[in-house]
């Protein structure tokens, strides 16, 4: 009777043994394929054939809408041209700035184009391409304002800026009040209006907006000696797909297509 009852015993912790092996095997399944879903979001791409893209539609001449309503833009064609590298075609998700980063946690969309600076802060949380151009930042000022000539002349003054852009970085590194904007259109309305003292951002973007509106009443005050440099920006873990973009870009640079598009879009190389 102690014998079947021994032996009764060791069949059950068998079974529980087994049975607690099995679990830990699902787990891990279950935990590889959650990995590798995130990895495969370039094979989902090309199987549903469309590249979803998060960008502001409102930043000339990155990304904007023409005057047929059209969205257009440098940023907007490079990313078009790296759709059509990767077999599908590009369609854009227009998001205010500050509402983009979010969007791209929530995969609204599966990367983002609309000149976001490549910063340390930023690559601890998300990955980048390579780089699509260098630019660098400028102080802007009302035409009429003679105080302002330098970076430091800031401290103290009221400074339009989106909140998480690397302008507003650099206005906080210099001191002065942040007051929040939605984009660089807002910003210069602002600036225009007095409602502002200055405002930091992208040099070719201030020479683009001088020659479209070259009575506007702002000024270049003073440029940055450091040049920043922007890419396309994913979620951490699709590093096919950043793959699969980085070797786009550097087709795009062998054979000429950047070129041509950076010409038409400033009239020089504005890679380096």
């Amino acid at each position: 009777m102690k014998k079947l009852f021994f032996a009764m015993i060791i069949l059950s912790l068998t079974f529980i043994l087994a049975s607690c092996g099995n679990n830990t095997e699902s787990s891990g399944a279950d935990q590889n394929e959650t990995d590798s879903s995130e990895q495969d979001l370039l094979a989902t791409i090309q199987d549903e054939g469309t590249l979803i893209i998060g960008t502001e539609g409102t930043y000339r001449p990155y990304t904007f809408h023409d005057e047929s309503g059209a969205l257009t833009g440098f940023d907007v064609e490079i990313a078009k041209e790296v759709a059509n590298r990767l077999g599908v075609e590009a369609e854009f998700k227009e998001t205010q700035w500050d509402a983009m980063f979010a969007g791209l946690d929530a995969k609204r969309f599966d990367m983002i184009a609309n000149q976001v600076g490549i910063k340390e802060e930023r690559l601890k949380k998300y990955d980048f391409s390579n780089h699509y151009i260098t630019s660098s930042a400028v102080l802007v000022t009302s035409e009429d304002n003679s105080e302002v000539t330098n970076f430091e002349d800031i401290k103290g003054l009221k400074a339009a800026q989106s909140l998480t852009s690397n302008y507003a970085d650099i206005a906080k590194q210099y001191e002065a009040e942040i007051v929040s904007v939605e984009g660089f259109n807002q910003a210069i309305d602002l600036l225009n209006t007095d409602r502002v003292d200055v405002t930091i951002n992208d040099k070719i973007t201030i020479l683009d907006y001088k020659k479209v509106k070259p009575d506007a009443p702002v000024k270049i005050a003073a440029t940055s000696e450091d040049a920043s440099q922007s890419g396309f920006m994913f979620r951490q873990g699709n590093d096919t797909l950043v793959q699969a973009v980085n070797e786009a870009l550097e087709e795009m640079i062998e054979d000429g297509t950047y070129l041509e598009i950076s010409k038409k879009w400033f009239g020089e190389d504005v890679l380096n």
